[in-house]
This record gives C-alpha cells, structure tokens and sequence, in this order.
C-alpha cells in the first residue's frame, strides 16, 4: 500500500494521472502526490548544490544567488532550507571558555574613543541549561577593581 508523503498515513486512493504517472490522495490529510515524481531536472540539482556553496562560503546573497541562476530569491532560500533540514544539528562543544570580538562598537551601536575591543569589559558567563550559554558584559565603572585569572 502507498503510504502518504505528508502526513505517512496508510489511507490512500487513486486519483487520477499526472504526467503519465499514478496520483494518490490520502484520506486523513487531502494531500495529492505521485509515487516516483522525481521532477528536478539535472541542471537544478547542479544550481542547488552551487548556491549552497556559494552561501556557505559567506560571499553570496540571497539575491546574488538569485540572478546569478536565474531564479527568485524565494527560491534561492527554499534550496537553502531544504538543504539545512538535512543537516544535524551542531554540536557545541562544552570546553568552549573564552570569547573574543572583534570592532566591539559594532554590538554597542556606535564607535566610542572610550570604549570597544581594545578596553577592558567586565564579563559574566552562564550555562541556564545545557547546550545554550548566556553572557553578559559590562563597561566598568570608575571604581571598579580589576580581577585577573592569570
């Protein structure tokens, strides 16, 4: 029996034909689909894999992306999607203590002489549960005494 492609229910009917193949409806969900439909052509697999690449490296936009294959950027963010839905998720690693920023000023919202990443911040770090951290930072004040690990 064909099971539904939506939903995975076991309750489907023949409904019809769809480009010389078989299509089925499934009882619990509507849902229409073909068994075998392998509709992407070669040539858009290709586009897939290189727009995934070309994000990935962090160079291209959405748009970019889009003109460079002559397709919309809604599309461009489907084939990313779909793509990242196979992936896992990523595996932090709890040994993770220390945290540099680069051009601080960015964060802050605008580029202080007496502040940013060549200042001292006062830094507090969590872990509320495992696999999420939370920090904070803070300018110190005028008062405040410096406290060294080392």
């Amino acid at each position: 029996m064909t099971h539904c492609k939506n939903c995975h229910g076991a309750e489907t009917v023949k409904n019809g034909c769809v480009r010389h193949k078989q299509r089925y409806q499934c009882k619990a969900c509507g849902y229409n689909f073909v068994v075998g439909d392998d509709r992407m052509k070669a040539e858009t697999a290709v586009k897939r894999a290189f727009a995934v690449i070309l994000y990935a490296l962090g160079k291209s936009s959405y748009g970019f992306i889009a003109k460079l294959f002559g397709v919309t950027p809604p599309a461009v963010q489907k084939w990313l999607q779909r793509e990242a839905d196979l992936l896992d998720e990523p595996a932090i690693p709890g040994t993770i203590c220390e945290m540099e920023f680069d051009e601080m000023w960015h964060f802050i919202g605008s580029k202080k002489t007496k502040s940013g990443s060549s200042k001292p911040w006062i830094v507090l770090q969590s872990e509320p549960w495992p696999g999420f951290s939370a920090v904070v930072m803070l300018q110190p004040s005028s008062g405040s005494t410096r406290k060294s690990n080392t």
